[in-house]
């Protein structure tokens, strides 16, 4: 016999429903269910309910492909079949080789927690492709830097990544203490949702089992980096929206290998402000910042107030957005999108 309490059904708020969503519900629509996506596969989804997780029932034909976890949908009362999804708030999409329609991520996020380690992995210029997508995204970016116990001073590498971005949050932690969902509260509260990035073997997935205070039954696996390259191998294979202790949400990505860059000019306007300042200061208006007389970016450099590295880094994902960008084509009224360059 279970005398087990069921919990009690959670608020639209506490699942991260906002008036953005409301405004979207039709007057004939007001009886649907109201459900977050909480995994995608290719013929089967789930979402989490105010009463707790449900199998949707997808049309025939569906396209999975369409939806990312963290969406919100509408659905029967009756037999959970799904109506429709809503506009979304936020959406975290990246392009992958050869694909004509792009990767859906995550939607519907507050934060994105850019989880990188105090090792080799630490990578400024992989950081910033994350930090362009997610400014791209409008959504806010914070990195989280992980195994600071295996270091001598950490001091470096919360430096080196705040000098990212203006602005930008660092936070170290122990993915494995409680004290980094301490760290990590002011952007897990109730009804907020974040998601983890960041390269295999970096501490994803042991900081999801640390926030979502996981029984050893129910946690993701974990992976160590290997000693000789600080490379990690995958243990999180696809994406899922968990609860957080703190009453948010938090959705687990696998590991990004390659992150490339397409349609994303404001994220790197936000991303590499000060070349963005400059430019205006520029003779030519359509200045490369290379090789041209005049150009204020390249003078910045040559006094010192311009990091090298730092547009060198601008030019390989300014070039690398512009290849991968479709281009617009065709007469007014017409126009499609063609690609810039080959895939690679």
């Amino acid at each position: 016999m279970n005398n087990k309490t069921p919990p009690a059904p959670l608020s639209l708020a506490a699942l991260g429903w906002s008036p953005f969503f409301d405004d979207q519900i039709a007057a004939d629509e007001t009886g649907y269910l109201k459900l977050r996506v909480a995994t995608v596969h290719r013929a089967r989804m789930s979402a989490i309910s105010q009463d707790g997780p449900v199998k949707l029932r997808l049309p025939a034909r569906s396209n999975t492909a369409e939806f990312a976890v963290g969406d919100w949908v509408l659905a029967d009362p009756q037999d959970h079949s799904l109506i429709r999804r809503l506009d979304r708030q936020s959406l975290l999409e990246r392009q992958t080789v050869g694909a004509r329609e792009p990767q859906l991520i995550a939607a519907n996020v507050d934060t994105l927690l850019i989880v990188t380690s105090c090792n080799d992995d630490f990578n400024p210029a992989r950081l910033e492709r994350y930090l362009a997508l997610a400014n791209e995204a409008g959504t806010n970016p914070v990195i989280v830097l992980t195994k600071a116990d295996q270091v001598t001073d950490a001091a470096d590498f919360i430096d080196r990544a705040a000098a990212l971005q203006r602005g930008l949050e660092v936070v170290c932690v122990n993915a494995k203490s409680p004290s980094a969902v301490t760290a990590l509260e002011p952007w897990c509260s109730m009804g907020k949702t974040v998601a983890l990035v960041g390269s295999s073997g970096v501490g994803k997935s042991t900081l999801l089992n640390t926030l979502a205070d996981k029984p050893a039954d129910q946690a993701q696996l974990t992976g160590d980096i290997r000693e000789d390259d600080a490379k990690g191998r995958h243990t999180t294979t696809s994406r899922s929206l968990h609860a957080i202790a703190q009453g948010g949400w938090v959705i687990d990505t696998p590991g990004i290998r390659t992150l490339r860059v397409s349609d994303v000019s404001a994220g790197l306007d936000v991303l590499f402000a000060e070349i963005t300042e400059l430019a205006p200061d520029c003779r030519f208006r359509d200045c490369s910042h290379k090789h041209e007389p005049g150009c204020a970016v390249q003078a910045a450099v040559v006094s010192g107030a311009l990091d090298a590295e730092r547009l060198d880094r601008w030019h390989k994902l300014h070039d690398e957005n512009v290849e991968n960008t479709p281009k617009v084509t065709g007469a007014r009224g017409n126009k499609k999108p063609q690609s810039r360059g080959k895939s690679r």
